[in-house]
């Protein structure tokens, strides 16, 4: 185990703590003891290799993916690459996109490899790789700022239904946006996959050339960051109904390509206490709050 890797259990007794560099982890496993205890200790195990892994890879994934382009050697980085390829040829994007949803699915199968568990969820900062057994189901609260948590709404998902992965971006989140979305939530198939379609529609919810609207190069603020020098959204100031309805227009657009293409089964979009619901028929977003518990994050499962 490499001494910058922090493994705890939180004060709960039920959820499991990784911690290293970037990458901050709640994990939670239903099951039998001993099964649970056999899962943590596999996903601990594999956590403490997975930075190291993608520092190893980083130049190329801060790269612009290419169709038909190469693949990298590690594991979570062919994840990585192999959600965001679908989207470059419509905008730019990198690997680093879906980062956060590919390590979250990482140690998920890790776990579900080692152990046989009812359902289990590995949030990594609010994007969610979810696993059900037949006949199971898990609660999602969406909030509509992860700076300011407040409950938008749920959704009740099933083992029946193909999602397991949900993901959460925009201009206040703990990543650069090129939009200016307060959040936009992505239900998909899988983590990687959500996380690289919630970061396109983020992206395309703005208003281009606003007086009101505060943009950065991403390379003065981040000097390696993989956007180099695009321009993020760091402050959003007045907005006029007419503007918040044609910014989240955009992202509607975009989210709706993305259902009509299965690359996301649901998508809600926030902007200034607006919102918007990209959805197929599997899915209805309930006012539910009293039975959801969240905390900072975007997304997160309650059980």
């Amino acid at each position: 185990m490499t001494a910058r890797a922090q493994i705890r259990m939180l004060e709960d007794g039920h959820r499991l703590h990784l911690h290293d560099g970037p990458i901050d982890l709640i994990v939670e496993a239903f099951g039998k003891r001993n099964e649970v205890g056999v899962a943590y200790r596999a996903a601990a195990e594999r956590f403490v290799n997975v930075l190291d892994e993608l520092c190893g890879e980083l130049a190329f994934l801060r790269q612009a993916t290419q169709a038909n382009g190469s693949l990298p050697a590690g594991v979570v980085a062919r994840r990585m690459v192999v959600a965001v390829t679908p989207h470059c040829e419509h905008t730019f994007i990198t690997p680093m996109a879906a980062v956060a949803g590919a390590v979250a699915e990482e140690i998920l199968n890790t776990m579900t490899g080692a152990a046989k568990l009812s359902r289990a969820y590995v949030n990594n900062g609010g994007d969610i790789a979810l696993h059900l057994a037949p006949g199971e189901h898990f609660i999602v609260g969406m909030v509509e700022r992860p700076d300011r948590p407040s409950l938008f709404g749920t959704v009740t998902l099933d083992s029946a239904q193909p999602v397991r992965g949900i993901a959460t971006s925009g201009w206040r989140g703990r990543s650069f946006s090129l939009g200016i979305a307060d959040a936009v939530t992505v239900l998909a198939d899988r983590a990687a996959m959500a996380d690289a379609a919630a970061t396109i529609i983020a992206n395309a919810v703005d208003l281009p050339g606003h007086p009101e609207i505060l943009r950065a190069p991403a390379r003065r603020l981040q000097p390696d960051s993989d956007l180099g020098d695009r321009m993020v959204t760091q402050g959003v100031g007045e907005l006029s109904r007419n503007e918040i309805d044609m910014a989240l227009g955009a992202g509607v657009a975009v989210a709706r390509r993305l259902l009509a293409n299965r690359l996301i089964r649901s998508a809600a979009l926030h902007l200034r206490g607006e919102n918007r619901l990209v959805t197929s028929k599997l899915f209805s977003i309930l006012d539910r709050p009293e039975s959801v518990k969240f905390g900072w994050s975007s997304a997160l499962v309650c059980a």
